[in-house]
């Protein structure tokens, strides 16, 4: 027998890529919920069909939320009263959990889990799987993390995540605040930033008057060669000049304390502005 799997916001990008991949498991059913009726269209165009949020909601055994962050605290309190006792909300981003917007009844199982992404200085079986950067072609691992429910139940959560990200290697399981810690804090508000900062300065140089050709070159080698020696997948170091460079930069450039981001009041300060 199948297990029923909602999905909410199905027509979404999110939405249709698990959608999809869980349709080729025969373990699942899946049920696609879209609100919006231009998204709705388009999966009925394409020949799916989109069951109503209510009907899903009685039948499914696990609801997918493929809906964006700030959305999941509001729809997650509508879904709960209406799903069947014990069955098992999967949510994609700790930010709600983390900030106590989420239903507090009990009455069903909870979970988080997202895609770490296919990681870089990884070897890949095909050139396809080399241009993968989301995941889906190129196997990559997944992060799990129980809210509330029991253990069986996580489990076959589980499942259904690697099925939705699947190629998947190893799924890790975390707790809700360690999930925080990794999305949104290292993620986005650390990693994403200094990526936004890196293509920032290259427009800065072009502005300056840099050739753009060579500060597109100058730039894409050298954030290679800076993240792999960092990351310990090139053996040589910094150059003395270099180490100093980057204290200077530490120092002058980025703001001293920000490791602050990992105490859990400026972090839950940083996901409500998020989540606004």
């Amino acid at each position: 027998m199948s297990t029923n799997v909602a999905i909410i916001g199905a027509g979404g990008k999110m939405g249709f890529r698990a959608a999809e991949k869980i349709g080729l498991d025969s373990r699942y059913r899946v049920l696609m919920c879209e609100s919006h009726p231009e998204r709705a269209r388009a999966l009925s165009d394409k020949g799916f069909q989109v069951t109503p949020l209510a009907q899903a909601l009685q039948e499914a055994d696990f609801v997918f939320l493929a809906v964006p962050d700030a959305l999941i605290g509001q729809i997650a309190r509508e879904a709960e009263p209406l799903m069947k006792p014990a069955a098992m909300m999967i949510m994609l981003d700790a930010a709600a959990a983390y900030v106590g917007e989420l239903p507090e009844s009990g009455r069903v199982h909870m979970m988080i889990t997202h895609p770490c992404h296919p990681p870089f200085f990884t070897e890949q079986a095909t050139p396809e799987a080399r241009r993968d950067y989301f995941g889906g072609i190129a196997p990559q691992d997944i992060l799990v993390s129980l809210i509330q429910g029991t253990e069986e139940n996580f489990a076959a959560g589980t499942e259904i995540c690697r099925a939705v990200f699947a190629p998947v290697r190893k799924a890790h399981r975390v707790t809700p605040e360690q999930f925080a810690f990794l999305e949104p804090a290292m993620s986005e508000l650390v990693a994403a930033t200094a990526a936004q900062w890196m293509k920032d300065s290259l427009d800065a140089a072009i502005e300056a008057g840099v050739p753009g050709e060579a500060a597109e070159a100058f730039m894409a080698g050298h954030a290679q060669i800076a993240v792999a020696i960092c990351f310990g997948a090139e053996q040589s170091p910094f150059s003395d000049a270099a180490k100093r460079a980057i204290e200077w930069g530490t120092r002058e450039l980025i703001r001293p304390d920000w490791r602050k981001v990992y105490h859990p009041e400026v972090l839950k300060a940083a996901i409500r502005e998020m989540l606004r």
